[in-house]
């Protein structure tokens, strides 16, 4: 079985670590690696430089798009195309998206970050899928632990680490613990 993983980030990446480009890269690449399915936004930032990542290593990269059809995908919300295999059009602008496409991966990994990436982990926590957190990221990722500790009813289980691959890894291990 192949698992799908989600990379959730910031796809404005101004407040990301410096070598967000690379780290996105390698996420995608090791999802790949891994015998994943990279899942995404379908937009820029973190999630495209994921996408470019598993392209490289010759995986399949899922975008979902806010938009309901490639023209408006492109003239409307001015995103790309060229580094997704296959792309789901919703139609249901960026908080559907959002939520169809955390249902559809197995597990969601957050890379820096903003509000809609903090509403992709809150959907993905609520449905009880694990999530991975790329510590020292920058933006909702660096946030994600502090909320977390606050009192509130456990969900999913949430791995956290600064190394991509290593964050890619636990993932895995644990979806293929779960799935015995």
């Amino acid at each position: 079985m192949k698992y799908k993983i989600a990379v959730s980030g910031a796809a404005q990446i101004g407040q990301c670590r410096k070598d967000i480009r690379k780290v996105g890269e390698m996420l995608g690449r090791e999802i790949v690696r891994q015998g994943c399915i990279l899942v995404t936004g379908a937009t820029t930032g973190v999630p495209y430089f994921a996408a470019i990542g598993a392209n490289k290593a010759g995986g399949i990269s899922i975008g979902f798009s806010p938009a309901s059809s490639e023209l408006e995908h492109k003239k409307v919300y001015k995103l790309p195309t060229d580094e997704f295999d296959v792309m789901v059009y919703t139609g249901f602008d960026y908080s559907g998206r959002n939520l169809l496409m955390t249902r559809a991966a197995d597990a969601v990994i957050v890379a820096c970050g903003r509000m809609g990436t903090l509403n992709e982990f809150t959907i993905a926590y609520e449905d009880r899928k694990p999530v991975g957190v790329l510590e020292g990221s920058g933006g909702t990722a660096d946030l994600i632990k502090g909320l977390t500790r606050r009192p509130h009813q456990k969900r999913g289980p949430i791995f956290y680490d600064r190394d991509p691959k290593k964050l890619v890894q636990k993932l895995v291990q644990y979806l293929k613990k779960r799935s015995k």
